[in-house]
């Protein structure tokens, strides 16, 4: 039997002996990969937090306000995200996230798209001014908006009203009609919607007939731009 002071020795030898062989196990390397990694996995998923690139005629930037003014042929890039119009003015808060306002010339709907998360599915909006912001990653859509959801290539939901806001988070939207939303087609301005039901994926699909396949257009509605 060994001393109490080599029985000690002895068993911290075992204990780091054991530590040791650990760390150096695949094992271990695959833990330490996944807490090092994962989270900035899932930081890139979110377009909230990727950089905001953009393309214009002509860029108006003031460093005190934080403030930058883009016009002619705007075109903002942020992730997935996709927005376009005639001016854009980004103006970003001291913790780094940015508000965009989009506006157009009269006659003319700014455009808004973005990937929904871990989905084949595409938001897309058009309306007189458009207002992102990144903290709240909140939308919102104000004169003449539509909100249309896509299925690959296919339009499956189409919603019109004078406001709409959709929150990018929940996938949550509202819709307000009013005077802003009269048309010829539409005189009371009351929000119109086309939603399709949502089937399983694995539902069997129909049978294909000879009846000719309609193609959905994004200007659907809207003036091309």
């Amino acid at each position: 039997m060994l001393p109490s002071c080599e029985s000690r020795r002895y068993n911290h030898f075992i204990f780091y002996s054991k530590i040791h062989a650990f760390m150096k196990s695949p094992l271990f390397s695959m833990l330490l990969a996944a807490a090092l990694v994962s989270p900035a996995v899932l930081a890139e998923n979110a377009d909230r937090n990727k950089p905001m690139n953009a393309e214009a005629d002509a860029l108006r930037y003031d460093d005190l306000k934080q403030t930058s003014v883009f016009t002619g042929n705007v075109v903002i890039t942020k992730g997935t995200t996709i927005i376009r119009g005639d001016r854009v003015e980004v103006r970003q808060d001291p913790e780094g996230y940015q508000q965009a306002v989009v506006t157009v010339a009269p006659g003319k709907l700014a455009f808004y798209r973005k990937k929904r998360e871990a989905l084949n599915e595409f938001i897309e909006g058009e309306s007189e001014r458009i207002e992102y912001d990144s903290r709240a990653d909140v939308v919102k859509f104000t004169t003449r908006a539509v909100l249309r959801r896509f299925t690959g290539a296919t339009l499956a939901d189409e919603t019109t009203g004078s406001q709409i806001a959709y929150d990018n988070k929940t996938d949550v939207f509202t819709v307000d009609g009013g005077a802003q939303n009269r048309t010829a087609a539409n005189p009371t301005g009351r929000i119109r919607a086309m939603l399709s039901p949502r089937v399983p994926a694995s539902a069997t699909a129909p049978a294909p007939t000879n009846s000719p396949t309609l193609r959905a257009s994004p200007a659907l509605g809207s003036e091309k731009k």
